[in-house]
């Protein structure tokens, strides 16, 4: 009603006159002070009901704030980054450094879209915004005036190219939910956009993970504290990984108009930041959530490309478990490495491979194990300075190894026993054992 009542005064007159007569003068007031109506143009039930209304809303103005902001954090997930730091984008020379920032390689960005509601319209609705988290802050791109922008400068390819580096690049780790249905809407906004499906990399979908999320655990719901709709979709996710669920109230709000409102731009900053804590809280404890530990099976990749004829695989070249080959450059040399022993081999497990990491310094290897709480990048930071290889397994894979140079990077099958992924990793980079390295090491 409001988008279609729009600012025009006789619709918004008739509507009050339709309100007053199919329900009551309050539900009429509401309206009215809701369009700032002028008093002379209501009828006299109306504009005395909306005099009452400007009464009691000053009085409790000052309680409801109070009472909205805790009641919020209390009940809904909160952003974890100051409010500087989501920034509203209209113009190309603020653009270009949100790009800067955005395609960087080992960069893992939550990424979601926004649109005008339209209920019972035929064909796909155009992308009114366009938000991309990052661990420190969120971009909302306005995407309307920048396509504009673009076009009055003769560009129009300039936004769709930054989107192609984006998706296609397979260094960057995109996090999404629902990302097909975003995508078209997407390309509906810009048809210069249309292959860019076919040219995904890097792309994790967590609808595709929230499939196989087990139900709430007992401390993490919330039937009890008097939320009034059961939540679904990513709202539910959130709910089960982080805690608390998103506050949707702004879903079906008019995208298009501007200026956002407050609310408005920190649901749709919450709504991408979130992947990201998703992303990292899945990845650091799978196991909890009813996942298995590899979880690159939520790899979206280039499914739109025909199967390649499937060669012959040693169990190194295993595919991943949605049956295609990691994306990327390939770790795997085309000639057998140099033999070396296992003093010369020196390596920094992940902290889901502990277990291979004792195994591997019981061989002679030189392991450095990373901590339960450490973030899985910490392992690029330590490979760099150390020279070390990357031990490491399901989605981290696709972020590490990005960060260190070509076959410094081995992702392991998680499912397999500490001595099975030893082995491959020994036979992967030539490690020759000899009885006199085991147990050569300190354990």
């Amino acid at each position: 009603l409001q988008s279609t009542v729009g600012e025009n005064r006789w619709l918004q007159g008739h509507l009050v006159q339709l309100l007053l007569r199919h329900c009551d003068a309050r539900g009429a007031a509401r309206w009215a002070q809701h369009c700032q109506v002028p008093p002379e143009m209501l009828p006299w039930a109306v504009a005395e009901e909306l005099q009452k209304l400007h009464i009691q809303d000053r009085v409790e103005e000052v309680k409801k704030a109070d009472n909205y902001e805790s009641s919020k954090k209390k009940d809904y997930y909160q952003l974890p980054i100051p409010r500087e730091n989501i920034h509203f984008l209209q113009t190309w020379e603020e653009t270009l450094q949100c790009w800067e920032k955005v395609l960087q390689p080992g960069q893992v960005v939550g990424v979601d879209m926004e649109w005008k509601p339209s209920f019972g319209m035929v064909g796909k609705p155009r992308v009114a915004l366009l938000q991309l988290a990052l661990k420190d802050e969120v971009f909302l791109l306005d995407l309307p005036r920048l396509l504009e922008q673009a076009e009055a400068e003769g560009e129009k390819e300039k936004l769709p190219h930054f989107i192609q580096m984006l998706y296609s690049d397979a260094a960057i780790t995109k996090l999404g939910y629902g990302m097909c249905g975003d995508l078209s809407s997407l390309v509906a906004t810009c048809s210069a956009l249309k292959d860019v499906e076919k040219q995904m990399q890097g792309v994790v979908d967590l609808l595709a993970v929230d499939k196989q999320v087990d139900g709430l655990a007992p401390e993490h719901s919330h039937e009890k504290k008097g939320v009034r709709q059961p939540e679904k979709g990513l709202s539910l996710l959130v709910q089960h990984v982080l805690g608390k669920p998103l506050d949707k109230r702004e879903q079906l709000s008019n995208w298009e108009k501007r200026p956002l409102r407050e609310e408005q731009i920190l649901y749709a900053a919450s709504d991408a930041y979130c992947l990201l804590e998703i992303y990292e809280r899945l990845c650091k404890d799978p196991e909890s959530f009813g996942l298995g530990s590899d979880l690159t099976e939520s790899l979206v990749g280039k499914q739109s490309k025909k199967p390649r004829a499937k060669k012959k695989l040693n169990k190194l070249e295993a595919p991943s478990p949605s049956g295609q080959e990691c994306q990327g450059p390939r770790t795997e040399p085309s000639w057998p490495p140099a033999p070396i022993s296992p003093q010369e081999f020196s390596v920094v497990c992940d902290n889901m491979l502990q277990g291979l990491g004792r195994y591997l310094r019981c061989l002679g290897v030189d392991v450095r194990l990373l901590d339960n709480e450490d973030d899985h990048r910490k392992a690029a930071e330590i490979a760099r300075q150390e020279g070390r290889v990357i031990l490491t397994s399901g989605l981290p894979y696709q972020t590490l190894r990005s960060q260190v140079g070509e076959g410094r990077c081995f992702s392991v099958n998680c499912s397999e026993k500490a001595k099975e992924q030893a082995l491959q990793v020994l036979k992967h980079f030539n490690v020759q054992v000899s009885p006199s390295d085991i147990f050569s090491r300190c354990q």
